[in-house]
């Protein structure tokens, strides 16, 4: 029977979302009210790259996860990222997973935390979050994840369980 978490968004990620989606909208309506008309390459790209930067990250958002007897699956608006839990080694609830973190590729703080990261203390990281304080770290075979669902301390009790319930199925 699948379990839904839901993936709450923190202050920090409202108030990044809400400053970055207002510089956008300025962006596009200077195009309209301040690029004069013969100007129309620019006029254009001043509209319609602020709208693709909102479309994408609004597509790529972290909506929810879900957890399976197999599988994570992470909730996406059009997609879902699934993590076979069968590679998994460990999960730890860590509010620090962030803490001195960089962005190497991905989203920062519009509408999510999403894209490859490193720290110090983790090293090379995928995040799919919305509240770094929910931080939960799953540590797979080849990979480590950063996720964030609103109740962290029952996703960790619940994969827990599935950790020790495949251990003890394993020959």
């Amino acid at each position: 029977m699948p379990l839904d978490f839901g993936a709450p968004w923190s202050r920090s990620l409202q108030r990044s979302s809400a400053l970055v989606v207002v510089l956008l909208a300025a962006v596009a309506a200077a195009g309209v009210l301040v690029v004069p008309a013969h100007s129309l390459l620019v006029r254009c790209l001043m509209i319609a790259l602020p709208l693709a930067v909102l479309a994408g990250a609004l597509c790529s958002r972290v909506s929810g996860y879900t957890l399976t007897a197999a599988a994570l699956e992470v909730q996406r608006p059009l997609w879902r990222t699934t993590f076979a839990l069968a590679d998994l080694s460990s999960v730890v609830g860590d509010a620090a997973a962030f803490t001195g973190a960089f962005r190497l590729f991905g989203n920062g703080g519009l509408f999510s935390f999403t894209g490859i990261f490193w720290s110090r203390r983790l090293g090379c990281f995928r995040a799919l979050a919305t509240d770094p304080a929910r931080a939960v770290v799953l540590r797979f075979r080849r990979r480590t994840l950063v996720i964030t669902p609103g109740d962290s301390q029952h996703f960790i009790v619940r994969v827990r369980t599935h950790l020790q319930t495949a251990e003890r199925a394993a020959p």
